[in-house]
């Protein structure tokens, strides 16, 4: 459901192509909010079309779409997001496996981790550099664009924190990783 609105969101801001969009997935939002490739993009721009909430605003060469926004597809993105986000339920694979940390060696358990600080630093780069890249191309320093940069800048950074701080903790605790060796301990009263 939500690629419905991204991408009535990315059309409410300017028309775009199919590929014009799959770009902005791949290059934006893609990699910060909400994951879509060519072959899910395609299929929900039908769905929008036939559901009169975009339209094709003109047709080019080979077959080149632009897709607009209808009043009524402006007016879906405007309820959905005034509608409270709720529980969508939690699945977190990342933090169930921090719950069972335990079961592992100390040495393996800092390694998952310092696995967590390189892809979350990588990752905070890259999102620095492309907010960066954006503000100096004109872009916006304020607005929803900025908001999410800024939400995904300060999650890193979260994670990086605690991912280091999770470390010393494990490198404190002497019972570290008791359960390694498939013979867990008793818990102590």
């Amino acid at each position: 459901m939500s690629l419905r609105f991204a991408l009535l969101g990315l059309l409410n801001e300017r028309p775009a192509s199919g590929y014009d969009l799959t770009r902005r997935f791949a290059q934006g939002i893609g990699s910060y909010a909400w994951d879509a490739k060519h072959s899910q993009i395609y299929p929900e721009l039908k769905k929008l079309t036939e559901a009169g909430l975009i339209e094709i605003a003109e047709e080019g060469a080979r077959g080149r779409k632009t897709y607009a926004i209808t009043a009524d597809g402006r007016a879906q993105l405007r309820q959905w997001l005034l509608t409270p986000a709720g529980n969508a339920g939690v699945r977190n694979e990342y933090v169930l496996r921090l719950f069972l940390l335990s079961a592992l060696r100390r040495d393996e358990a800092r390694t998952i981790l310092e696995h967590t600080i390189e892809y979350s630093t990588e990752q905070l780069q890259a999102i620095t550099q492309d907010f960066q890249d954006s503000v100096a191309d004109g872009g916006p320093t304020r607005g929803h664009g900025a908001l999410a940069a800024q939400y995904g800048i300060r999650v890193f950074q979260a994670t990086i924190d605690w991912a280091h701080w999770a470390i010393e903790q494990i490198d404190a605790d002497p019972g570290f990783g008791h359960g390694a060796d498939g013979c867990a301990t008793a818990p102590t009263r």
